[in-house]
């Protein structure tokens, strides 16, 4: 009874967040419990190659069917079981007791993620409880210190970033730059959710359309130039750090820890523009593990965190069918 009735409240879990909200995760109702796993189709191999983005992504989907099944009042549960092969990170299933969480549905449905301007970054109260989630899974959440260090950082990242064909053309696939695109409304990224103009939207995707003829000529420094400093819009840069030794299954742990995280701000007044770029370049990973004083395979996630001064655009989701194949979907089956 309490899975028949989670069916209706999936179209809430898709709120979750993704890289590129691609929307990975699947879920499978059979026999009695409910099976939750990825779609290939929505991974990201270029950009995502060692699979962090898309376990933390599972695990944040996870805690957010959580929350969303215990505000309903359903008693749900989640058994860990990644396989790799299967495409699995584990089960859902009926529970003697509701899952204990501090948040609801109106925090599922109202975070967003914020690229734009805010006013201040996190006080000290906010820091240690994020902090503190992550210390009860063993890991911990680090301010970066040196703001100026890490502007260079980014550069040299998204530098790299926009110096892989692969990579830009996997982003460019899951860019919605035009309210024409025929999956505006289902996925990706769009202009509004990046808060960009019409006409920042226009000489971007044109940009990228040359990009083929132009990467050798100095486009993907200029691409790179384009990004400005995000760290000039306020707030500051947060880094999730999982504990030493961490697996596949941990990182989808690793995944509820960040939507716990997510949650825990947005309940504060705050939002996170992520800056996976960071950990996503080997170099710039290296360096940021240097200054924190952490093994670089032990980073997870960064974002930028603040207050932020005007509300985000709310990004697209797949909410169509819910059967068994998960929720529907339009167009292409392609996307960052």
């Amino acid at each position: 009874m309490e899975l028949a009735a989670f069916r209706a409240l999936e179209p809430l879990c898709w709120r979750a967040p993704s890289a590129h909200n691609t929307q990975p995760w699947r879920l499978d109702h059979q026999n009695g419990v409910v099976r939750v796993g990825w779609e290939q189709a929505y991974t990201l191999p270029a950009a995502d190659p060692s699979g962090r983005d898309l376990r933390l992504s599972l695990g944040a989907f996870v805690e957010t069917c959580l929350v969303v099944a215990a505000d309903a009042g359903l008693r749900l549960e989640f058994v860990a079981d990644h396989c790799a092969e299967d495409r699995r990170v584990g089960w859902l299933r009926a529970s003697p007791h509701r899952y204990d969480t501090p948040f609801g549905a109106a925090q599922v449905r109202a975070r967003r993620t914020h690229r734009g301007r805010f006013s201040a970054g996190p006080d000290a109260e906010v820091t240690a409880a994020v902090d503190a989630i992550a210390r009860s899974s063993g890991g911990t959440v680090r301010t970066v210190p040196d703001a100026a260090l890490l502007a260079r950082l980014l550069r040299i990242a998204d530098r790299q970033v926009y110096a892989d064909p692969a990579v830009v053309g996997e982003l460019r696939s899951w860019l919605r730059l035009t309210p024409a695109h025929p999956d505006y409304r289902a996925d990706g990224l769009t202009d509004r959710c990046l808060g960009l103009s019409r006409g920042e939207a226009t000489v971007l995707r044109t940009a990228l359309a040359a990009y083929p003829v132009l990467r050798r000529v100095g486009l993907p420094r200029l691409l790179a130039a384009a990004s400005g400093n995000p760290l000039a819009l306020g707030g500051a840069v947060i880094v999730l750090v999982g504990p030493p030794g961490s697996d596949d299954a941990t990182q989808v742990e690793f995944g509820r820890v960040l939507a716990r995280t997510w949650l825990t701000l947005h309940t504060a007044g705050l939002a996170a523009h992520p800056l996976s770029q960071l950990i996503d370049s080997p170099a710039t990973r290296a360096a940021l593990g240097s200054l924190l004083g952490v093994a670089p395979e032990r980073l997870l996630h960064a974002a930028r965190v603040g207050r932020p001064v005007s509300p985000a655009e709310p990004s697209a989701r797949r909410i169509g069918g819910t059967g068994s194949n998960g929720p529907g979907r339009s167009g292409r089956l392609d996307g960052k």
